[in-house]
């Protein structure tokens, strides 16, 4: 019988620090995975236009960019998994990567099993590089009176308005549109990865989203809370 053989998937390593750099690239090998290292932001992006990894693990304090709007940038153009590994202890950092599309984080100094199965686990929402798009068909969402349509991050709300939601809020929203009046776990709301007791960038995100569409988000009416499973999306949804 013949047998397959799995193409080990490539991880790009934009850090500055070159041991910390060649930590991870080691890890990352020692786990089947293929490492490309980057010490400078305008060398990731050169690397980039040649060729689009699975996952991107980036550290925020680059020489030459801040790694917020590389993050930015990146997330702009490209849809490949996204590992923030950052020095910086504040919350604000962690919370504001979150919001700007990462799809996960982790501080220095961490250990390498840490970083494995933080990696295992965004791969995981990118199987084979492939993104399913939204149905051609179903190009904007209409709900308790507000449109939004996925293409472009566009809320606007029942008097007209329009704002432009951040790419995790557009994730977010996207899937609780997908399943309407459905119970959704933190764990679905990101995407099938792994959680845990005291990760809260789920409840933060949607503490976010909910400012949006209510007046008192302390007693939201569009996007519930059900303690102790999950959240819930309390609306009728047509897409046209």
């Amino acid at each position: 019988m013949p047998t397959t053989t799995r193409t080990p998937e490539l991880i790009y390593v934009v850090e500055d620090e070159a041991a910390i750099a060649r930590l991870i690239a080691d890890t990352l090998e020692k786990f089947g995975y293929r490492a490309e290292l980057f010490r400078t932001a305008e060398a990731f992006f050169h690397g980039l236009r040649h060729k689009v990894p699975d996952l991107v693990i980036l550290d925020l304090g680059l020489p030459d960019m801040d790694g917020m709007a590389v993050l930015q940038q990146l997330r702009g153009k490209h849809t490949c998994g996204l590992l923030v590994v950052t020095g910086r202890s504040d919350t604000y950092d962690r919370v504001m990567g979150l919001e700007m599309g990462a799809d996960d984080y982790v501080v220095k100094p961490f250990e390498p099993r840490e970083l494995i199965a933080r990696v295992r686990s965004i791969l995981r929402r990118y199987p084979g590089q492939v993104v399913m798009p939204a149905d051609p068909a179903q190009r904007v969402a209409e709900f308790a009176g507000w449109r939004f349509e996925p293409g472009s991050n566009t809320l606007i709300n029942p008097a007209g308005q329009q704002e432009t939601l951040s790419t995790a809020e557009a994730q977010l929203l996207s899937v609780l549109l997908a399943h309407p009046n459905h119970i959704l776990t933190r764990e679905q709301l990101l995407g099938g990865r792994d959680v845990s007791a005291l990760d809260r960038s789920i409840d933060l995100r949607i503490s976010r989203l909910r400012r949006r569409f209510e007046e008192n988000p302390q007693h939201a009416k569009l996007i519930k809370t059900v303690y102790g499973a999950g959240y819930l999306l309390a609306s009728t949804v047509t897409w046209s």
